[in-house]
Formats: structure tokens, C-alpha cells, sequence
């Protein structure tokens, strides 16, 4: 299955990618078959060649994530874009911390419930006798 990927160029801290056309089994920093332009994240111009990039899609070709929301900028492909990063473990906790204490609260009257219940079974008999 062929792939379209950035390929990382530039030197430390200063990072430049190519937009080329590999098989999904290659490395990144490999061999490719067609180099479609290049996108610089710094200035945050991306230069493609829309024509090939499209025959490549066409040709059955997949984006990775941040291809995909890249050439959606560009208006190579329309549709949404799509969630590329998950939040950090930290964030998680923290949204997770907030979420139990909300239930707690949900959670307190209904373990009330079921103790006041228990008293009018116990008074029931007590009164048929």
C-alpha cells in the first residue's frame, strides 16, 4: 500500500519535510518514489504539486494524519479534518479527577435511598404482628 508522509530535512530545531510517496513498509527516511513538494512548519507554507498529488490519491495512494489535514488547507481533498494527537496522559488524569467527584455526588443519594427503605420493611412486620 503506498503511503504519502512527511519526510524530515533541516537541521535541529529547525525542521523542513518533504511530501513524498513511499510503500508503507519502508522508513520514512528511506528510499521514495515521488517527491510531491515540501511544507515548512515554521513559516507554515506548504508547496505541493496538486496535479500529482491528486493522481497519487487517485492511484489509490493513503495520507498519514497530517498529510490529510494539510492537503485539506490546500483544498486538495475536501471533508473534515481528522484528529492527529491525543492529549497528554497528564491532561487525561486531570479531566479523569474531575469526572469521579461529579459521580460521587450523583452517587451519595442513592445509597440513602435504599437505607430508608429498609427501616418501613422492618416496621411492617413489626405491625401485622
Amino acid at each position: 500500500m503506498l503511503k504519502i508522509r512527511l519526510q524530515r530535512t533541516g537541521k535541529k530545531k529547525q525542521a523542513f519535510f518533504k511530501v513524498v510517496v513511499l510503500e508503507h513498509t519502508k522508513r520514512t527516511g528511506g528510499a521514495y518514489l515521488e517527491s510531491l513538494g515540501s511544507y515548512d512548519p515554521h513559516a507554515n507554507k506548504m508547496s505541493v504539486d496538486k496535479e500529482r498529488a491528486a493522481y497519487w490519491l487517485s492511484n489509490g495512494a493513503q495520507p498519514t494524519g497530517t498529510i490529510h489535514n494539510l492537503f485539506i488547507n490546500e483544498g486538495i481533498i475536501k471533508g473534515e479534518k481528522l484528529r492527529v494527537w491525543k492529549p497528554k496522559k497528564r491532561e487525561q488524569e486531570k479531566t479523569e479527577e474531575k469526572k469521579p467527584e461529579e459521580k460521587k455526588i450523583e452517587e451519595a443519594p442513592k445509597e440513602e435511598a435504599p437505607k430508608e427503605a429498609e427501616p418501613k420493611t422492618e416496621s411492617e412486620p413489626a405491625a401485622a404482628q
